[in-house]
C-alpha cells in the first residue's frame, strides 16, 4: 500500500534516517521503535503526508485512507462530542448532502418528469450505497466506540472544547476508529487511557483488518497487537519479524555481536595507525605507509548502538513504621454536585503494593492526592500510623514544580542539607549533566519534568510511595530502571497506572474505584483482570430475560454485586490461609537469605561447632520452606478450583 524508496529526512543539519526503503502491506501490524529523538514521529508524519522527505520517493496506493493520532492534539470545536465524531465520517456526510440536494430538486415545481425520474433513480443508488456503508447503524457504532473509550453517555452533548487534552485525544481516536481507514498510525495512544479503555482498544484493534503502525512505550499494548517491528537505529530502518518482546531478544544479540565487531575493528585500526605513525617518515616504508592509509580510508566504520544512559534510581531505605500504615474509613469526596466516590474503605499494611484502577474520572488521582494529603475529603476518617512517611509523585508534574526555577534550585529547595555537588551527582543519574542543571523547569519536555519530579522523591526517606502515572513520559529503558528500583523498595507502594506490564510484577493488591463502589482485590493485576472478565461473562449470561429483553443497568449492577459477594464468601477462608502461608514464605526466605550470607563468610568455619549449628539451622529452614511451599501450592490449586465454579 505504501512504498518508501531511498527516503531520507534531515532536521537542523542532522540525519534522522538515510536512504530508507521499506513497504507497508495490507494487514501489517507494525511496532515502530527506536531511541528518543531518532525520528519515529517524523516517520509517521511522512507516511501520513503532512511532511515531505529531504530526498527519495514515497509511493502510495490510489485512494488510500490513512488515520493518524498524534501525541498532542487540541480541538476548539463548539460542536457536541457526538456531532464532532459523526462529522468525521465524510462518506456518510457526503451521501447525506447529496440526498438532501436531490430532495430539494425533486420538490422544485419547475422540474420536468424526466428530471424527476432521473433524480429518483439516483436516490435508489444512494440507498444502495447507504447499505454498503452500514448507514443505519452509524449512530449506534458511534455510541459503542465512545463508551468503549470511557465517555459517559450523559456527556455526548457537551461541546468538544470543554474536554481536557486527554479526553480530546480520545475524541480524535474515536474519529479514527470510525473512519474505515486502510492504515492507522498511532503515536503514544495509551498515555491518556485507563485499564478498561485500554483493554477495549486492544480488542477493537485486534479485529481491525487494515494495517497498523504503533509508537508506544506500553510494552503490553504493542505485544498484544503487533507481529512485526520496524526499528530506527543509526539512521537506518530495519524490519524484524515478531512482536516487541522478540525484537528485544534479537536486538540484544545484535548489539552483543556489534560490540564484539566494533572492538575487533578498533584493534585493527589502532594497529594500522601505529604502523603509519611509526614509519611515516621512513623512505623505505613509504609505499607500505601509503597502502595502510588507503586501507584505513576504505574501512566502513562500525557504528555502535546508541546505548542510552539510563535513570539509575535507588530509593532510600524505608524507615520502620507501624504495621498498619493507613486506615481509610467511609471517606467520600465530591466536587460540587459531582460525586467522585462514596464511603471508601481501605487498609494499607506495611509492605503492601497496591494498584489503583478504574475508568478515567472514577477518582484514582483524587484518592491518591487525599492519601498524600494534597487535597481534602468531605467526610469519613483517615488514620495515619506511627512514623509513616509519604512521598508523592503527581501525574501532572507541573502541579508540583515551579516553572520559573532551574533544575538545581528545584532540588535544593527539597534538600537544603545537600551540597550542590551531591545534588549534581544525583541529577547526573537522571541524565542532567553539566549546564543542563541550570535549565528552567518551564523549558523542559514532559519526560524531563517527570525525571525532575522523580529525583525529588529520592531526596527524602519514605516508607509509603504514591505514584500517579509515573511511566507516561518515560521510554523503555527508563521504565526498566524505575521498575527495578520499585521492585527493590521495601516500603509500601500505591501506583495509579494503566501500564499492565509495568505493574504486573509490582502489586499484590488492586483497588478498583468507581462512583458506585470501591473494591479491593487481594491478588495481582492478572487475577483482577481475570476476575473482571468472569463477572462480565456472568453478566452477559444473565443480561437477558426469557423473553430476550435486556435487563437495565441497575439489575446488571445487582447481578455483579451478587457474584462478587458469592465469590468472596466462597473464597474468604482459603484466601486468608494463603495470605498467612505467603507471609510465612516471606519470613523463611528472609531467614534463609541471612543464613546464606553468614555461611558465605569463611570466618564462620573457624569455629566448627558454630558452623555446624548454622548449617543445621539452614537445612531446617529449607525443609520448612519446602513444606510451606507445598501447602501454598495445594491451597492455591483449591482456590483456582473454587473460582472456576463462578465461570
Amino acid at each position: 500500500m505504501i512504498d518508501f524508496i531511498n527516503v531520507s529526512i534531515h532536521y537542523t543539519g542532522e540525519d534522522l534516517f538515510d536512504c530508507a526503503s521499506f513497504k507497508i502491506n495490507k494487514g501489517d501490524k507494525i511496532a515502530l521503535v527506536g531511541s528518543n529523538g531518532c525520528g519515529k514521529t517524523a516517520l509517521l508524519k511522512l507516511i501520513y503526508g503532512v511532511e515531505s522527505p529531504t530526498s527519495g520517493t514515497i509511493s502510495r496506493q490510489n485512494k488510500i485512507s490513512i488515520g493518524f493520532l498524534p501525541q498532542e492534539f487540541i480541538n476548539t470545536s463548539i460542536k457536541s462530542l457526538f456531532d464532532e465524531v459523526r462529522s468525521s465520517m465524510t462518506k456518510i456526510i457526503e451521501l447525506e448532502k447529496i440526498e438532501e440536494e436531490i430532495h430539494e430538486t425533486i420538490n422544485n415545481a419547475d422540474i420536468t418528469v424526466d428530471q424527476r425520474n432521473d433524480k429518483i433513480l439516483k436516490l435508489g443508488e444512494i440507498a444502495h450505497k447507504k447499505e454498503e456503508l452500514d448507514y443505519y447503524s452509524v449512530d449506534s457504532r458511534i455510541e459503542k466506540i465512545l463508551m468503549g473509550l470511557g465517555f459517559d453517555e450523559a456527556k455526548f452533548g457537551n461541546p468538544v472544547k470543554q474536554f481536557s487534552g486527554g479526553w480530546q485525544m480520545r475524541i480524535e481516536l474515536a474519529k479514527i476508529l470510525l473512519g474505515s481507514h486502510d492504515i492507522i498510525l498511532l503515536d503514544e495512544p495509551t498515555n491518556h487511557l485507563d485499564i478498561d479503555s485500554l483493554q477495549w482498544l486492544i480488542n477493537f484493534l485486534s479485529n481491525y483488518n487494515g494495517a497498523l503502525m504503533i509508537v508506544s512505550h506500553d510494552r503490553y499494548f504493542v505485544n498484544m497487537l503487533t507481529s512485526r517491528t520496524l526499528e530506527i537505529f543509526n539512521t537506518k530502518l530495519t524490519f524484524f519479524d515478531g512482536n516487541y518482546d522478540k525484537y528485544l531478544k534479537l536486538k540484544e544479540e545484535r548489539d552483543r555481536q556489534l560490540l564484539s565487531d566494533f572492538k575487533n575493528q578498533e584493534r585493527v585500526i589502532k594497529a594500522t595507525e601505529s604502523f603509519i605513525e611509526r614509519f611515516r617518515y621512513k623512505a623505505t616504508k613509504a609505499r607500505q605507509v601509503q597502502s595502510r592509509i588507503k586501507q584505513l580510508e576504505k574501512i566502513e566504520r562500525i557504528e555502535l548502538p546508541d546505548f542510552e544512559k539510563n535513570i539509575d534510581i535507588k530509593f532510600p531505605d524505608a524507615p520502620k513504621c507501624s504495621a498498619l500504615q493507613v486506615e481509610v474509613e467511609n471517606v467520600s469526596k465530591s466536587y460540587g454536585a459531582n460525586l467522585v466516590f462514596q464511603n471508601a474503605n481501605l487498609q494499607i499494611e506495611r509492605g503492601d503494593k497496591i494498584a489503583f484502577v478504574g475508568p478515567n474520572g472514577a477518582g484514582k488521582t483524587t484518592f491518591a492526592k487525599i492519601l498524600a494529603k494534597k487535597t481534602n475529603y468531605d467526610s469519613g476518617k483517615i488514620l495515619i500510623g506511627t512514623n509513616v512517611l509519604i512521598s508523592y509523585y503527581a501525574q501532572e508534574v507541573t502541579e508540583t514544580l515551579d516553572l520559573s526555577k532551574d533544575i538545581l534550585d528545584t532540588l535544593a529547595e527539597s534538600a537544603p542539607d545537600y551540597t550542590p555537588g551531591k545534588l549534581r551527582a544525583l541529577l547526573g543519574s537522571f541524565l542532567f549533566t553539566d549546564d543542563d542543571v541550570f535549565k528552567k523547569i518551564g523549558v523542559l519536555s514532559g519526560g524531563e519534568k517527570s525525571r525532575v519530579a522523580l529525583a525529588k522523591i529520592l531526596l527524602r526517606q519514605s516508607n509509603l510511595i504514591i505514584l500517579d502515572e509515573p511511566t507516561n513520559h518515560l521510554d523503555h529503558d527508563s521504565k526498566k530502571i524505575l521498575h527495578k528500583a520499585l521492585m527493590d523498595f521495601k516500603g509500601s507502594l500505591i501506583i495509579v497506572s494503566h501500564d499492565i506490564d509495568f505493574i504486573r510484577p509490582l502489586v499484590n493488591k488492586v483497588l478498583e474505584l468507581n462512583k458506585t463502589h470501591v473494591n479491593l482485590t487481594h491478588g495481582g493485576i492478572d487475577y483482577y483482570l481475570e476476575k473482571k472478565a468472569d463477572a462480565s461473562r456472568f453478566s452477559e449470561r444473565n443480561a437477558k430475560s426469557n423473553s430476550g429483553k435486556k435487563v437495565d443497568k441497575k439489575d446488571l449492577r445487582r447481578i455483579e454485586a451478587e457474584l462478587r459477594q458469592s465469590r468472596f464468601k466462597a473464597t474468604k477462608n482459603i484466601r486468608q490461609v494463603i495470605e498467612k502461608l505467603e507471609a510465612e514464605i516471606e519470613r523463611l526466605e528472609a531467614l534463609k537469605d541471612n543464613l546464606e550470607k553468614e555461611l558465605s563468610d569463611p570466618k564462620i568455619f573457624s569455629i566448627p561447632e558454630f558452623a555446624k549449628a548454622k548449617n543445621f539451622e539452614y537445612d531446617k529452614i529449607k525443609s520448612n520452606l519446602n513444606n510451606v511451599y507445598s501447602k501454598w501450592t495445594e491451597k492455591s490449586e483449591k482456590l483456582e478450583s473454587i473460582e472456576k465454579q463462578f465461570l
